[in-house]
């Protein structure tokens, strides 16, 4: 099952092609439901402390209301919310402008969801952000996307290669301390990626 995961903050629903399948579960975090209904998407349950949305709308499928004061974030307790359901593939929709600590907590999440092997991807229509780590990924040449980067994990990602891309790498290695695999762009109909040791964050791009 899929889950989509909406978070608050300015998100630009014009790039945003995700649609939900039937079975799909669509939980919404505090002010994510205002995300959730621009893109027309049905709540199945709302999750927060509601600090931000304010008064609970009518209409929502499911209601659970958080203490201020927690150990996780909203989106945390959706995300894991999202699992017990028992999805296996999660998109975030979320904000990566605005609040930049719930941008960074959320691109933790990614490294955490993809250590316990579940697919997941962060998307506002201006950024698309994956994480990979020992391993590949193809990114689909995209029209809402021009740009693609790689952006080190650890302080040394080792045998990085990019084929299908106007700078293509083989075998490299690149580090948190000197970032030189940034605004690259798919050539092909798409890009592969491979990491043989360490993790990547794989952002896709456009300029707005």
């Amino acid at each position: 099952m899929k889950a989509f995961i909406f978070c608050g903050g300015e998100v630009f629903p014009q790039y945003i092609k995700e649609t939900r399948e039937s079975g799909d579960l669509v939980i919404a975090a505090d002010s994510g439901y205002k995300n959730a209904r621009a893109l027309d998407f049905p709540i199945d349950i709302l999750v927060g402390d509601f600090d931000s949305l304010g008064d609970i709308p009518d209409g929502v499928g499911e209601v659970v209301r958080l203490p201020q004061e927690k150990d996780v974030t909203d989106a945390q307790y959706a995300v894991e919310l999202a699992i017990k359901q028992g999805a296996g593939e999660l998109v975030i929709i979320a904000s990566t402008s605005g609040r930049f600590d719930h941008a960074v907590s959320l691109m933790a999440i990614l490294e955490d969801l993809n250590a316990r092997k579940i697919r997941a991807y962060i998307v506002n229509g201006q950024n698309r952000i994956n994480f990979i780590r020992n391993s590949g990924h193809i990114v689909i040449r995209d029209p809402n996307f021009k740009y693609f980067s790689l952006i080190a994990a650890d302080e040394k990602v080792k045998g990085v290669s990019v084929e299908g891309a106007k700078y293509p790498l083989k075998d490299r290695t690149i580090t948190r301390r000197s970032q030189f695999a940034v605004s690259n762009e798919i050539v092909k109909n798409a890009a592969l990626i491979t990491v043989k040791k360490g993790g990547v964050y794989i952002i896709e791009s456009r300029d707005i």
